[in-house]
């Protein structure tokens, strides 16, 4: 049965692997091998003094290692202490605090030994130390009285506690101290004012420091601080002093910086290798001082350098030797600066080059182990055999040490050992074991027979091949049972055994042979190979971008291999999608109802199989109309302009495009916000123009491409001064109401235009062309004012100045206007018409003087109206019309007019009050036209050959008839027209009878009137003769008549007997013609009206269709 196992292509296993392809050789458990440790407690083990101490020490090996320990150097006898016990099959001690021990009684260096018949291994030296949190030592705590800009500094000081406490500062509500750049806590956890404020007053400035091993916190009495403001001081003084005395503290002066931490210009500062670099300055001064740092020499090492605690902290994390060097912090406010030089020192605990590995050697080969290390100072090598200093070790004749190199040659089986290497230097230690085992096995493959690999296709396929054997053997590998061995560049050969596709195809799949050979044996072992077609998402979500509250849906369309099972995740900005209902995953999609601002992010679908794993993001953005600005503040106010600043709200994703500012005026419209201003959305601040006298407001709306966001709160009130008006009322008419008065209109001024109490206007005006004195009247604040007495509409010059009660207007435009007007006086003369057509006239006529207009001429208007129709004397009710015809035009066209007809006219001018008296009344005459179709045609009396046609004259003759025009032709049974026939009808004619037509035949009639012009329309109808009398009595003779109807009955008797016989022969296996007897007895008289069409055979009456003429 094949193991199923899939190699993943992520970079995580394939790292995992490779780590394995490059270890040391193991050696299988069931062989004798010295002992390895496997696990121990850190080196410096601080312990939690109220919980038993477990000091950890496990170990493998073959046999079994058993364990010793020593303490501080010397053994320890853990038989002869009741509180101490070894675990079972382990070397790992558990000492009793919890039943009476003392964690103090068990400070010390412990180290392991775990030893078996091949050799010793050892621990390293484990530092145990019971964690402490001491409490604080009471302390009198004075005030701080401090004066208003002074520095200061409050000392925390916590106890040395095990490891070293966590500080921070909090007050008596448990709530952080708040800092700031102003304000800040320092490594060594003191309190640093870089200038003290009056609101630094407090009394619970309590410093707390947090114990983790333990899980305590300690506080520190509170510290109280009292700062004196300059104005206070000077109360207090004037208070103790006479009048006479000169008193007077000195106000808050601005102060260069100051460092408080570290002191001096330079310090030295030294760090070890691989650790976190923490370099510190704070300064005082006011204004508060920034900090800034360099590097003398060189630059700040990128993405290692980190600033903390307001840039008062420089960190650099994973410091090396290339780190050393001096760094300047630099204090600076407006009124100068000050620095410090750090020289930082990088040493370096011993690290490994090279540490030594395990070997595994047969008798007779030969071997090295290898120890290497620096550090700095560099670190020194010492070497132990089996934990026992190896210069005093038993000797060993297959072994040379050569410093860091110990040189084994024709080992056996007695050379086998556990070997220390000690890398050491002030600043701390390395120790490894490796073991020497002398062995002379055959080889053996550790991976499991038949194994099944899966990788998908173009990704690394590793096929394991683990074995043992010493002598090492050789591996090789093969294709198939029995292919050839392999070979190349497309196969890449591991020590371990590996066996690499760098990129396997489909051909790659199959039977893979691993064989594995030394002196002393071989063996083979097969494993299965299968390529996988890779997972691909075909349809990828894209960017989408939405409105709140509206759907958007990804999409996550995939392709995979058939014989694989994918599951589909959705995650929102890496994480599990919000347990929300809105959020709807289907089969290949995500759908998000109802958008909110929560939903903005980046949404990714991960496919992912048992072999491979791949995705795909999009970001979703979700827009909205901005949120209103806020902090709306007015600045800079002057008599005419103010600015105005305030901060943007949230633009919800879509860039504020401007800023729409509006004004309310409180003093003349409480309530009215009206425009003001637009900027663009990248400013912030706008100057505004203002009117005199107006109590001012302003919001402000931001918009974006979304639409507009709700106003913000108003600004303040600003009201500004009086003045007289600077503009004068728009919109000045004069026109009269009565032919003896001028009416002279204006738009008043809106309440901010007014500039100031008290508005009125100046109305002014005089005759035009006529040397006379302007008239003027003050009037309140209204809109018109009536001039009575003047002449019949005469031009007047008219101006409207405003004033208020600290002056008046600019002087105002004058605009030309006239008094009222009256009726014309005098009618069009010289009327003539000229007739074009029958439907068509012109009319002409003279203009009148413009003086008897007595207004604004709008035009002239022609009244006219049929008196009678010249073929008909009946007379009817007379419908005048009018045209009116703007300007002062002369003529115009009268459409519409009907033909043959006596018509009247006349003509009237029109000004702005009405129209004058009509000029005598014009006749004129139309011609003839073609006449309307006949009011109706109708077909009577249909015969076998003739039909009798009955008709109406025309509506409208429009003239003299002289004849009617009959066309008519036959019609097919396929609607096919015969030949036309044409007779031409005396007018005064009615009826006609049309004979010599063919019996049972359809006809269409056309029908139209003339006169001398033309003809006129057409109607239409159509009408059948009917069918040859004796055939139709014959049918029905027939129909009625007993012997026929004894004859079918006959017939059908007779079928009913034949169909009796047929069907008994039939049954009898006979066959009988039944067809044949119908159609021989069929009756002779019917057939010709089978033959015959009858399409209207059996009708008596004729039938027409009449349709109107178009």
């Amino acid at each position: 049965m094949m193991k199923k196992m899939s190699i993943s292509t992520s970079k995580t296993s394939l790292v995992l692997l490779l780590c394995q392809i490059i270890s040391a050789l193991d050696v299988p458990l069931d062989l004798s091998q010295p002992p390895t440790i496997t696990q121990q407690s850190p080196k410096d083990y601080i312990v939690d003094p109220r919980e038993n101490i477990v000091i950890q020490c496990e170990a493998k090996g073959k046999p079994p290692p058993s364990f010793s320990w020593t303490r501080n150097g010397t053994h320890f006898d853990i038989d002869k202490d009741a509180q101490v016990t070894m675990k079972p099959n382990s070397g790992t001690l558990v000492i009793n605090i919890m039943n009476g021990g003392k964690a103090e009684a068990y400070e010390g260096v412990y180290q392991c030994t775990a030893r078996n018949e091949r050799g010793a291994a050892i621990s390293n030296n484990i530092v145990v130390r019971p964690s402490r949190s001491p409490l604080w030592t009471k302390e009198k705590l004075e005030p701080n009285h401090v004066r208003e800009g002074d520095s200061l500094v409050l000392h925390c000081r916590p106890p040395v506690g095990l490891p070293p406490p966590i500080i921070f500062w909090m007050d008596n509500a448990f709530q952080r101290l708040p800092q700031s750049e102003r304000v800040s806590q320092g490594l060594n956890g003191d309190l640093y004012f870089s200038n003290v404020q009056p609101e630094d007053t407090r009394e619970d400035y309590i410093c707390y420091a947090r114990f983790n091993h333990t899980q305590t916190i300690q506080q520190k009495q509170p510290i109280s601080v009292k700062v004196f403001s300059m104005d206070s001081l000077n109360d207090t003084i004037a208070a103790n002093l006479s009048d006479t005395d000169i008193f007077g503290a000195k106000p808050v002066t601005e102060r260069q910086p100051v460092l408080l931490t570290p002191t001096g210009s330079t310090s030295t500062k030294v760090e070890l290798r691989g650790n976190v670099l923490l370099l510190e300055c704070i300064a005082a001064g006011l204004p508060t001082p920034v900090i800034r740092w360099i590097k003398e020499g060189g630059e700040l090492p990128a993405n290692r350098t980190f600033f903390e605690n307001f840039k008062k902290t420089l960190k650099i994390i994973d410091v090396s030797e290339a780190d050393s060097g001096n760094y300047k912090c630099i204090a600076r406010n407006a009124l100068g600066s000050v620095h410090h030089v750090i020289s930082v020192t990088v040493k370096a605990a011993p690290y490994w080059i090279t540490a030594p590995r395990n070997l595994v050697l047969s008798p007779g080969e030969d071997g090295t182990l290898i120890c290497r290390a620096n550090g700095n100072p560099k670190p020194s090598i010492s070497w132990l055999a089996n934990g026992v200093p190896i210069a005093i070790a038993p000797e060993d004749p297959s072994r040379k040490v050569d410093g860091d190199t110990i040189i084994f040659s024709h080992v056996q089986e007695r050379s086998s050992a556990v070997y220390q290497c000690n890398a050491s230097n002030e600043y701390g230690y390395l120790l490894a074991n490796a073991f020497v085992n002398v062995l002379a096995e055959p080889p053996r493959i550790l991976t499991p027979a038949n194994k099944l690999y899966q990788v998908i296709a173009d990704s690394p396929a590793l096929l394991d091949c683990a074995y043992f054997g010493s002598p090492r053997p050789e591996i090789e590998w093969f294709k198939g049972v029995k292919g050839s061995i392999l070979r190349g560049n497309e196969y890449v050969f591991h020590d371990n055994g590996t066996l690499e596709i760098p990129v396997a195809q489909k051909n790659n799949a199959g039977t893979y042979t691993c064989v594995a050979r030394n002196e002393l044996g071989k063996i083979q072992n097969e494993v299965q190979l299968e390529i996988k077609d890779p997972t691909m998402i075909i349809k990828q979500p894209e960017y989408k971008v939405i409105q709140r509250y509206g759907q958007v849906s990804f999409e996550c369309i995939i392709k995979h291999d058939s014989t694989l099972l994918p599951t589909v995740t959705w995650l929102k900005d890496n994480d599990e999608l919000p347990d929300d209902e809105r959020f709807l995953v289907g089969k290949d999609n995500l759908t998000i109802m109802n958008v909110t601002d929560k939903d903005d992010g980046t949404y990714t679908c991960i496919v992912n199989t048992t072999l491979d794993s791949v995705s795909a993001s999009a970001v979703l953005t979700v827009v909205a109309r901005p949120n209103p600005p806020f902090d709306l503040e007015l600045t800079g106010q002057l008599e005419r302009s103010i600015d105005l600043s305030w901060l943007p709200g949230d633009e919800n994703n879509s860039p504020i495009t401007s800023f729409v500012i509006e004004f309310e005026d409180a003093l003349h419209e409480p309530g009215v916000w009206r425009y003001q201003t637009e900027v663009p959305g990248s400013q912030t601040t706008a100057q505004l123009k203002l009117s005199p006298y107006v109590n001012y407001a302003f919001r402000v709306i931001a918009v974006n491409r979304i639409g507009r966001s709700q106003p913000s709160e108003p600004s303040e009130q600003y009201l500004t001064k009086s003045a007289s008006p600077d503009e004068n009322p728009a919109n000045v008419q004069g026109i009269g109401s009565e032919p003896d008065n001028l009416v002279i209109t204006w738009e008043p001024l809106k309440g901010f235009q007014s500039n100031g109490p008290g508005l009125q206007y100046k109305v002014s005006w005089r005759q035009k062309d006529v040397d006379d004195e302007w008239t003027s009247v003050i009037v309140a604040n209204v809109s018109k004012y009536i001039v009575s007495g003047t002449p019949t509409f005469v031009p007047y010059e008219v101006k409207v100045q405003a004033l208020n009660d600290l002056g008046y207007a600019p002087e105002p435009s004058e605009v030309i206007g006239h008094s009222g007007e009256d009726l014309p006086m005098v009618a069009p003369g010289n009327v003539q018409v000229h007739v074009i057509n029958s439907t068509l006239a012109k009319v002409h006529w003279d203009p009148v003087p413009l003086k008897s207009v007595r207004g604004h001429l709008q035009g002239y208007k022609v009244y006219y109206w049929k008196v009678q129709s010249l073929s008909r004397r009946s007379r009817r009710h007379v419908e005048k019309k009018i045209l009116t015809f703007r300007g002062n035009k002369t003529f115009g066209m009268l459409p519409g007019l009907e033909p043959y007809s006596s018509y009247k006219l006349n003509v009237r001018v029109v000004n702005g009050k009405g129209e004058g008296p009509a000029s005598p009344d014009k006749v004129f005459k139309t011609p003839e036209g073609v006449p309307s179709s006949p009011s109706f045609l109708k077909i009577t009396n249909p015969t076998l050959d003739s039909l009798t046609l009955e008709w109406g004259s025309p509506t409208h003759p429009n003239g003299v008839l002289t004849s009617y025009t009959l066309k008519f032709q036959p019609i097919n049974n396929t609607h096919e027209l015969g030949p036309l026939v044409e007779i031409r009808i005396p007018a005064n004619e009615s009826s006609l009878i049309l004979k010599n037509l063919n019996y049972s035949t359809r006809y269409k009639f056309y029908f139209n009137a003339q006169t001398s012009v033309g003809s006129g329309s057409q109607i239409t109808e159509e009408a059948v003769t009917i069918m040859d009398e004796a055939m139709a009595s014959r049918q029905v003779d027939i129909a009625t008549q007993g012997w026929f109807i004894g004859l079918m009955c006959a017939v059908a008797l007779l079928i009913l007997i034949l169909l009796i016989v047929c069907f008994i022969r039939r049954n009898k296996g006979g066959k009988y013609p039944v067809k044949e007897k119908e159609d021989a007895h069929a009756d002779p008289e019917i057939q010709p009206m089978k033959e015959d069409d009858g399409t209207f055979g059996e009708y008596r009456l004729f039938s027409f269709v009449s349709s109107a003429p178009i």
